[in-house]
């Protein structure tokens, strides 16, 4: 198996994709597959490239898992948060992974978040959760900045 990291992207059995993408996937555990050929930003813009869509979801499941190895703990963890990605949803990415090492034995917490891949712009369901078509790499910008002090933000103009 190969090695589970951030921005690690996970397809749930065999979902639809655009036929021109070429994936190389790994078995993972229950129905997921790990895909191989690039992370999450690769998986975006291949899809986008072949004018299907690839909508983040803002619904993330963190869980935790122990093992006697880093990867062991990360997978036993990434197991439980998968079982937390509704079943509607074909994808997952690894957002982020906590990884604290013990004597004997290491703890992970991975949290990650579903995605849709699909032909369509829209949802071919109903969301109880905002659903943003935003790209990985947009995201993280978004949320760094969200994570600015209010108090910082109140003092600074935005009009020139």
């Amino acid at each position: 198996m190969p090695n589970i990291a951030e921005r690690t992207m996970l397809l749930r059995g065999s979902p639809a994709i655009p036929e021109d993408l070429k994936l190389a996937t790994a078995e993972f555990q229950e129905g997921w597959n790990l895909v191989e050929s690039g992370d999450a930003i690769w998986l975006d813009k291949g899809v986008r490239k072949s004018g299907w869509h690839f909508i983040w979801i803002a619904e993330k499941s963190l869980r935790g898992g122990v093992g006697q190895t880093s990867q062991e703990a990360i997978a036993g963890a990434l197991k439980l948060a998968l079982r937390g990605v509704n079943e509607r949803y074909n994808a997952a990415e690894v957002e982020h992974i906590k990884l604290t090492r013990y004597p004997w034995f290491f703890v992970a917490s991975v949290r990650v978040y579903p995605y849709q891949i699909q032909q369509s712009k829209n949802l071919s369901f109903s969301v109880e959760s905002k659903s943003l078509p935003i790209p990985p790499h947009a995201r993280t910008a978004a949320i760094a900045r969200n994570r600015v002090s209010p108090a910082f933000s109140s003092g600074i103009s935005l009009s020139h």
